[in-house]
């Protein structure tokens, strides 16, 4: 017997994009999720473009991929999207060591985080 499919967890109007194991801390992966936060897809796409951080090229990746489900999957209008959400999630940290003077040892952590962006359908307002 085949499994029940289980209800879509997102809106009707909204599609979703996920990237797991990005080797950088989630404190500087939130910085440039703030860029995005609440604007209109090509504003986005055009702030990470010229963005100077080092992640913003996987930003945009993950953003034109949930751009393309959209599309895709859900049939929604490209012209009206949005960035909804996009949050930052701590994944596995690697943890190494440093040798120091007499003996001793440092810890070096190399954290990994995990980046979700949601984009959302709007109506245009009649001006």
């Amino acid at each position: 017997m085949a499994k029940q499919k289980q209800a879509r967890r997102l809106a009707d109007n909204e599609a979703r994009a996920k990237l797991r194991m990005i080797r950088i801390s989630p404190q500087k992966l939130n910085l440039v999720a703030q860029l995005i936060r609440g604007k209109k897809v090509d504003a986005a796409l055009a702030d990470l473009e010229f963005s100077h951080k080092r992640i913003s090229g996987e930003v945009k990746k993950v953003l034109e991929s949930a751009i393309a489900n959209a599309e895709n999957n859900h049939n929604l209008d490209i012209d009206n999207l949005i960035v909804s959400e996009a949050y930052v999630g701590k994944n596995f940290v690697m943890k190494r060591f440093r040798a120091r003077a007499r003996g001793r040892g440092a810890r070096i952590l190399k954290p990994f985080s995990e980046l979700t962006i949601v984009v959302k359908e709007v109506e245009e307002e009649a001006a």
